[in-house]
This record gives structure tokens, sequence and C-alpha cells, in this order.
């Protein structure tokens, strides 16, 4: 598995490719700034991208903005931010586009290689590996209503606590022994009863773990 990493301190880029070497992916490019970054993600085609968020030359967004110029070039590109900030704007720009593999961690809150790992290849894979403080710092509480999830059932509240967990509807499905149909069916019935409609703005997904994480606020 291709990986394109963008990093600018040194010794955290340099530790970042040994991990993942060392867990069998192939650096297709491990670069310090967004001019870099852009260069690499069209030139190497890589199966994953993990960046932060505060690149060289400006240090404010550049890596989300690579990012998102990259998935409108090759939609669906996965994309995991490994960051210590949370840049709303263009995280919302990501989160609600949808398409592929999306991740958002922030690096004081990994604590170990394998919770590294896991997400880099849920990412890759299609899923999604989100913090709950990010899902949190992007996305304001829709409504004053304190019970959002009264009308979920047993089952469905079980697919939303593995959906906050970062897992695929394939992953939701393996867990529970179910088809990929039925998990797909709930899903659908948890976004109508939390009346998440498809919007431009919203990802839906997203705004119905942060229902889950509110619960008992």
């Amino acid at each position: 598995m291709r990986v394109v990493l963008a990093e600018d301190l040194f010794l955290l880029r340099d530790g970042l490719v040994r991990m993942l070497e060392a867990f069998g992916f192939e650096i297709a490019a491990a670069v310090e700034s967004g001019p870099e970054l852009s260069r690499a993600l069209a030139e190497s085609e890589p199966d994953v991208a993990v960046v932060d968020v505060r690149l060289p030359p400006t240090h404010t967004d550049e890596g989300l903005q690579c990012a998102l110029a990259a998935r409108r070039v090759r939609p669906g590109l996965p994309v995991l931010v490994l960051s210590q900030h949370v840049e709303q704007l263009y995280a919302r720009e990501l989160l609600a586009d949808g398409d592929g593999g999306i991740g958002y961690l922030l690096k004081d809150r990994v604590f170990d290689a394998e919770q590294f790992i896991d997400a880099v290849r849920r990412v890759a894979a299609g899923g999604t590996a989100m913090d709950p403080q990010v899902i949190q710092q992007l996305l304001s509480r829709r409504s004053g209503d304190d019970r959002p999830l009264a009308g979920l059932t047993p089952r469905e509240l079980e697919v939303l606590e593995l959906m906050a967990q970062g897992r695929s509807n394939a992953g939701i499905a393996a867990q529970l022994v179910v088809t990929e149909r039925a998990i797909a069916k709930h899903t659908s019935n948890i976004f109508t009863k939390l009346g998440l409609e498809v919007s431009d703005d919203d990802n839906r997904r997203v705004l119905a773990v942060l229902a889950y994480l509110d619960r008992d606020r």
C-alpha cells in the first residue's frame, strides 16, 4: 500500500516513515511543505495520503488545501489528517465530500502504533477514522432537542455506536454478522429519525456521530 506523507517536523516525519514501513507500507513520498505535497499527490498516485494541516510556507492550512485540491482531480482519494489543530472550514469541506476514505486524528490523542496503523488502513479501504474531539469542534449541536436518539431502536443504536468508532458499513456488517444491505437500511433510518436531510454542507454520517457523542450531555 503506497502512502504519501506530509509532515514538516523532521523527527516526527522520520518516525512516521519508519513506523509505516515496519507495518508493510510503501512510502511513495515523505514531504515537508505544501508545494511538495501537491507534486507528490499528483505524481505518485498513492493509495492513501497522511497529511498535517499546517505546512510551510505559511503554516496555516496548506495540508488540507492540498488534500482537497487532489481529491478534486482524483475523487475519492483517501486522506488521513494527522494534526495538532482542527481547521474547521477546510476540514468540514473534506468531511462533506462523502467520497472515499477520510480521517482526522489529533496527534496528542494517538496513543500507540496499532491505533494509528488501524486508522491508516481503515481510511485507505474507504472507511473513516475520526477523533471524537474533532467532530465536536467541527459541528455545533443542531437543535434544542435533548433527546435526539430517543426514537432509535436498540439495533440502530448499535449501528450508530460502531459508526462513532469510525467503521464503514462493511465493517459494521462484519461486526454484527449481518449483510451490508441491512446496515445501509439501518443507517438510512438513523439519518431519517435524526432529521439529517441530504445537503451539500453537512456530512450526515458525521452529524449522526455527533448526536451520539452528545447523548449524555
